[in-house]
């Protein structure tokens, strides 16, 4: 799909996926290691939406050039701890940090998440996205915020 000025990577199912969510929904944006296809079907909206070849980094700058990261919350990303080694950052989340620091405007903490504990949040959220990332610990849920404007 082509469109003027959305990133081609936003396929129709996940343009649809993104719209439809609203103010303080999760996105579970997961790497090709995740079962992803298992906790989407506990999710609000049943969807699994998959981005082959695209790397978790990639998919979050497109993801977040359309929507808004919640600012009503402390923790609008969450990261999925490293199993044994809670505080360890590997770095396909430090590439993700980065995406979301420069799309965001600022630093944005990513609150870490032991990992069944993960499973069971992303199944609680609207949808997921798995990217074709296969690096471990490429697993994130990001809070949609609210687009302000003006009355019609």
């Amino acid at each position: 799909m082509m469109l003027k000025g959305v990133d081609p990577v936003l396929s129709p199912d996940l343009l649809w996926v993104l719209a439809s969510r609203g103010h303080g929904d999760d996105l579970a944006l997961v790497d090709s290691n995740h079962p992803a296809e298992t906790i989407a079907r506990a999710t609000t909206s049943g969807r699994l939406i998959r981005l082959p070849g695209v790397a978790i980094d990639r998919a979050a700058k497109a993801i977040l050039s359309v929507f808004p990261l919640d600012s009503f919350v402390d923790d609008p990303v969450r990261r999925m701890q490293v199993v044994g080694r809670p505080i360890d950052i590997p770095p396909v989340q430090h590439e993700v940090a980065a995406v979301v620091a420069a799309m965001a405007g600022r630093a944005v903490e990513m609150v870490g998440v032991e990992r069944f504990a993960f499973y069971e949040s992303a199944r609680r959220a609207f949808a997921v996205v798995q990217a074709g990332d296969p690096r471990p610990y490429g697993c994130f849920l990001l809070r949609k915020g609210v687009i302000a404007g003006e009355k019609p």
